[in-house]
């Protein structure tokens, strides 16, 4: 039996995307210990207690030549809120990532949705696999906004409209657009984040040119932030390596 719904809430419109990072086991002495393991066998340990900053060569190393398994003895995970569409980009990401999404099956789902940002460049130009965006007039801001919004509205009047009447969760979210946001626990390892931030971010010192949504960069852009506190040896080392996961 459908559960009555609550009464419709006005629905709310964001531009930005929520990166929280959780809980985690991660450090730079985790890549080290892993690594010497192949030399030192359980004296290996004593990284544990030793200063990563005097090893800061053999991160580099193990990085530069793609020596990739030390990477992986660590553990982040990040609570996600971003739109619909950013989560199906994101779980093509699948070797070393875990993910738990919340259900429409489940719970009657939020009316929050996105809308670009002023920042956001609007126009494609090119062909595809050789294109870029460019700024948007300000009348194109102000019509992707309203239409964006007229479209939202209707959208959930008429979830709203079905869940009243009886139908399930799981039929009624059919009429909700990819631009609604949902929420995630993600978790990963700095081997598995390096793959990601490879693909998904810009960045001067990248070796290889990439070409991502602006919205998952956008996840990406905080994820790393986050990262980069916990094991700022490892993530300098990935950016003077040119941003390749070893």
């Amino acid at each position: 039996m459908t559960e009555t719904p609550t009464e419709t809430e006005k629905p709310q419109y964001r531009s930005d995307v929520t990166v929280e990072l959780v809980k985690h086991s991660a450090a730079d002495s985790d890549v080290l210990w892993a690594a010497r393991v192949s030399t030192a066998g359980e004296q290996s340990l004593e990284e544990l207690t030793k200063e990563p900053e005097r090893s800061k060569g053999l991160i580099n190393f193990l990085m530069r030549d793609r020596h990739g398994s030390p990477f992986e003895h660590n553990s982040m995970t990040f609570f996600i809120s971003a739109p619909i569409f950013v989560f199906r980009e994101f779980m093509r990401h699948r070797v070393g990532w875990s993910y738990n999404e919340e259900s429409g099956r489940y719970r009657e789902l939020q009316p929050v949705f996105y809308v670009p940002g002023e920042a956001r460049k609007l126009v494609q130009q090119g062909r595809p696999g050789k294109y870029e965006f460019v700024e948007g007039t300000q009348a194109q801001h102000e019509l992707t906004g309203r239409v964006m919004e007229d479209a939202y509205r209707h959208a959930y009047e008429a979830y709203q409209e079905m869940l009243a009447a009886g139908v399930a969760r799981e039929v009624a979210r059919s009429v909700l657009p990819v631009g609604l946001f949902s929420s995630m626990y993600a978790t990963c390892n700095a081997r598995s984040l390096m793959h990601f931030l490879g693909l998904r971010t810009q960045h001067e010192q990248a070796a290889v040119p990439t070409f991502p949504q602006r919205e998952i960069e956008m996840v990406g852009e905080r994820m790393e932030e986050h990262w980069a506190r916990l094991m700022p040896l490892t993530h300098a080392a990935f950016n003077a390596n040119g941003r390749v996961a070893p």
